[in-house]
């Protein structure tokens, strides 16, 4: 019983430290330094919340761009990878179905990235191929020149690895918002 008080106190000043004033100094830092990025990296559109950068959407509409699929129906709250095992028949009508719904050919076969969920299921970008891929649905739906959707698929592709990884990705959301800006 003697050790009963201190223990709590020890408790209690740890919890307090390590809980409430490691939160509240970490919260702090990041709204200073990069509050776009603290508070979810949310892409505000006349005046209306329309999606964040960090987190895929669904697009289905041949007149946009469509990410990655999606092992959590693109639900953030379930957010999570595929446990089916890469034998699975129903991983596999899932890629055919995808594969087919690309019109891929054996001549004109779909980027991997298109075809497999990412490891999240909530991945926002595509490979700068991927993109390509679906420039010519996209321009045909949209009625624009195919050369200039390509010119926005290459102006939004970025290389965040540097020469670790020199794979350019394009974020999905905001390719779509730049196409919604071009004029037919």
């Amino acid at each position: 019983m003697a050790y009963l008080i201190p223990s709590l106190r020890l408790w209690l000043v740890t919890l307090l430290v390590c809980v409430v004033g490691y939160t509240l100094l970490v919260l702090t830092f990041a709204q200073s330094v990069a509050p776009f990025r603290a508070n979810g990296s949310i892409i505000i559109v006349d005046g209306r919340a329309v999606g964040s950068e960090l987190v895929a959407q669904k697009f289905t509409s041949d007149r946009y761009f469509w990410p990655r699929p999606s092992a959590a129906d693109y639900d953030a709250m379930g957010a999570a990878g595929s446990n089916l095992s890469p034998t699975s028949e129903t991983l596999a009508k899932r890629a055919a179905d995808t594969v087919a719904r690309y019109g891929a050919t054996p001549a004109n076969p779909v980027p991997a990235d298109l075809v497999a969920a990412s490891g999240g299921g909530l991945d926002p970008h595509i490979s700068r191929g991927g993109a390509l891929y679906q420039v010519r649905r996209v321009a045909r739906a949209r009625g624009i020149d195919p050369a200039a959707v390509a010119r926005l698929v290459n102006d939004g592709a970025i290389v965040p690895g540097g020469p670790f990884a020199p794979d350019p990705i394009v974020n999905v959301l905001q390719l779509n918002l730049a196409l919604d800006r071009v004029k037919p």
